[in-house]
């Protein structure tokens, strides 16, 4: 009786975690929301950056640029950001003054050894003019009135 009940009691078990995982999320999601107030940066689902400008009960007025105001539904902030990210997303500032400066590759290290000869040479060959070319190519023999001194050519 024991093993009919015990896969039951684990599949309860493991949807009662599942649902108490979501709620927490809801939870932390719904106090991040009511965290935001105007000047606040933020970031939508759809991935734009935006300055809040008010916020009513179930809405949000962002700033994407200077003049531009948009309205989304509060559901559509994924994350209200700490002032200096997004300062370092909007503006290029660094976060925190621990981030190194941007050192060049040494160009040495990209470039290979150019005294070893290449594995592969896929450059074609000079190709030599062709006896079965087509008339009026620049490799075909002279051939017809022309050639044979006929023609306006072989007048003059």
């Amino acid at each position: 009786m024991l093993t009919t009940l015990l896969p039951l009691l684990l599949l309860v078990g493991v949807m009662v975690l599942m649902t108490r995982n979501a709620k927490k999320k809801q939870q932390q999601a719904l106090e991040m929301r009511n965290t935001m107030g105007p000047g606040s940066g933020v970031r939508t689902i759809g991935g734009m950056y935006a300055t809040v400008k008010s916020v009513n009960d179930d809405t949000v007025e962002l700033e994407a640029a200077p003049g531009v105001f948009l309205h989304f539904t509060k559901s559509a902030i994924a994350a209200v950001l700490e002032p200096e990210e997004y300062a370092a997303i909007i503006h290029g500032v660094p976060a925190s003054d621990d981030v190194p400066p941007f050192v060049e590759d040494d160009a040495a290290a990209v470039t290979a050894d150019l005294t070893k000869p290449a594995a592969a040479d896929l450059s074609k060959p000079a190709a030599a003019p062709a006896a079965d070319a087509p008339e009026g190519t620049a490799d075909a023999p002279k051939s017809g009135p022309a050639a044979e001194g006929e023609g306006p050519a072989a007048a003059k």
